[in-house]
């Protein structure tokens, strides 16, 4: 994928057909190959302090949000779900996260592709089944060993 300089310093990934603005066709939706670069609204990029300042804002809370899905990885919550979710606030003004989430979004589609072919889904439906009668057996075991023991005295 080459890419070339467009104005401004933004990023222009050809595409084979770049739709016309506002020449969408009904059920058809935009390009997924946008332009790289800031999403920031025009009057923000027309000051440098107040563009400078606006990616300092968006990379502040792009970051936390990051972090806080970071911490949910450990913790009860959707943890790569608010990572991504971070990823794509930052994706709004960085050409690097753009690119991470572009990158993502193709491997996630193949692999999705790569479960629903057939052979793949027997394999892993025989592998969850071998993996579950394991589990089952070595529980069993254990119950017809130990028997159930309640963490609590229920006789009192």
């Amino acid at each position: 994928m080459h890419a070339e300089s467009g104005e401004r310093g933004h990023v222009v990934v050809p595409t084979a057909e770049r739709p016309v603005p506002g020449d969408v066709a009904e059920g058809v939706t935009a390009d997924p190959e946008r332009e790289l670069g800031s999403r920031a609204p025009r009057f923000i990029k027309a000051s440098r302090t107040l563009h400078v300042s606006w990616q300092v804002g968006v990379f502040v809370v792009g970051l936390a949000v990051v972090v806080a899905g970071v911490f949910m990885l450990v913790l009860p919550g959707p943890g790569w779900l608010v990572i991504f979710g971070g990823m794509a606030i930052w994706a709004t003004e960085f050409v690097w996260a753009q690119l991470v989430l572009r990158w993502t979004r193709r491997k996630v589609t193949e692999a999705a592709q790569k479960a629903l072919d057939p052979k793949v889904r027997r394999r892993n439906i025989i592998l969850t089944t071998v993996g579950l009668v394991i589990i089952a057996v070595l529980v069993g075991i254990y119950l017809w060993k130990f028997g159930i023991v309640m963490p609590w005295k229920i006789d009192q």
